[in-house]
Order: C-alpha cells, then sequence, then structure tokens
C-alpha cells in the first residue's frame, strides 16, 4: 500500500532534536555524545510507526532506544506522536533526558553508522517480507543483514524478530543458522504462550493481526558460543 506523503515533513523532521541527520558522526561515541550516558544501547530496524519503540522507552529508563526508519511520512508520524507524550520541558534543542532518538537511512549502512561491538541489542518487527527470490537479500534476517548485525553488536548481544509471515519465518529458520548464528529461542504463536507472551510489547502491525486471530512468530538468535 503505497503511503501518502505528508506536506512538510521533511522540515520537520530535519528540524526535530531527536531525530539524528548525520549518525555517522556519532560512531563509536553514541552513548556519550548523544545520550550523555553509558547505558545499554538498542536498536528497532525498520520501526514502522514506531509503538514499540516508544513504549519500550517509556518503560525502560535505563537502556538508550534508536529507532531506524527509511520512510519519510512514516518517520514523521512516528516522531509527532512520540513528541506528544513528552513533557513540555523536553521539548528543547538539547533533549538531553530523553532515552529515544530517530534515523532515517538505509538500514545497510548500520556498520558506517555504529562501531564493533557498539549495539546491545536489535529488534525487527513485521519487516517487510520481500516474498520473490530474486529480493532475498532485502530481508532484514538474509546473511547480508545479518553480517552487518555481527559488526555491531556487542558481545552477548541479541536479535529479536517477530512477523505475522510464516514463509519469512522459515526463510530466518534457515538463513539464521546457516550465517553462523544460534537460534536461541523459537515460537510459532507468541500470544498463546503465556511465559513468552509475559512483558511483550505489541507494534501496530502486531496489534492488527493478532486481532484478526493471525499467529505471531518470535525468535531470538545471537552468536555460537556467547551465551
Amino acid at each position: 500500500m503505497r503511503i501518502r506523503h505528508i506536506k512538510g515533513s521533511e522540515d520537520y523532521i530535519a528540524a526535530s532534536p531527536f531525530v539524528i541527520d548525520d549518525p555517522g558522526a556519532y560512531r563509536g561515541c553514541w552513548k556519550r555524545e548523544v545520550f550523555g550516558n553509558e547505558n545499554p544501547l538498542y536498536l528497532e530496524v525498520g520501526m514502522g510507526m514506531g509503538q514499540f519503540i516508544r513504549t519500550h522507552a517509556m518503560l525502560h529508563p535505563a537502556i538508550s532506544y534508536i529507532g531506524f526508519e527509511i520512510n519519510t511520512t512514516v518517520l514523521y508520524k512516528s516522531l509527532r506522536r512520540y513528541e506528544a507524550l513528552l513533557p513540555e520541558r523536553e521539548m528543547s534543542t538539547e533533549p538531553k533526558d530523553c532515552n529515544l532518538r530517530f534515523i532515517r537511512q538505509d538500514a545497510r549502512l548500520l556498520a558506517e553508522d555504529f562501531a564493533q561491538g557498539e549495539v546491545n541489542q536489535i529488534y525487527l518487527n513485521f519487516s517487510d517480507p520481500w516474498p520473490k527470490d530474486k529480493n532475498a537479500n532485502k530481508r532484514l534476517t538474509s546473511p547480508v543483514f545479518l553480517a552487518l548485525y555481527d559488526k555491531i553488536l556487542a558481545p552477548g548481544g541479541v536479535i529479536e524478530f517477530k512477523t505475522d509471515n510464516e514463509g519469512l519465518f522459515d526463510y530466518s529458520l534457515e538463513s539464521i543458522p546457516q550465517s553462523g548464528w544460534e537460534l536461541l529461542d523459537v515460537t510459532r504463536d507468541l500470544h498463546a504462550d503465556p511465559v513468552r507472551s509475559e512483558g511483550n510489547v505489541m507494534t501496530e502491525y502486531e496489534a492488527k493481526f493478532s486481532g484478526k486471530g493471525n499467529p505471531i512468530y518470535k525468535l531470538i538468535a545471537g552468536r555460537k558460543g556467547e551465551q
């Protein structure tokens, strides 16, 4: 479905203190220079409207979060929703007390934005399945992207992946071990499992799909021998 462009969204994003427009400038110093602390750094790649990462940021103030989103209109909407949650005192040009930032960029540039071992966890939620075989390398659980995650994840860091697309999930169950990673946890019906679903934060898509009775697939992966 084509997303309608919102006039002025580019200017709004460019003026926001929560959007980092030159992420490569902070490579190796995100925690200190952007967030002003040494808290763990978590990324969501392809955050959509941002409900998941906004909720996590509010629930876990001792963790720093960054949401990646390439679509301008989607990022604009997510940004507006985040700003609506903030106290007026934090809407300044230097929002040091806020633990969430946004990046509008292609995820293939991750290794140019973050240094080796700089990221503690990566979330992949309801990514584009790219169903045609010729587009397999565009899937966020393809060997191409797994190699990027390997470059930036800290020792012991993990990837959490959720989807409603069974084909993409099956593909991921094969590509992840083949790329030198270990499947730490797997479920084909997250919401039906009271243990795994405890504390689960839903994305907008997750709420929509699960509301229709669709199963939600989830896996957690880490490097072999690190867990």
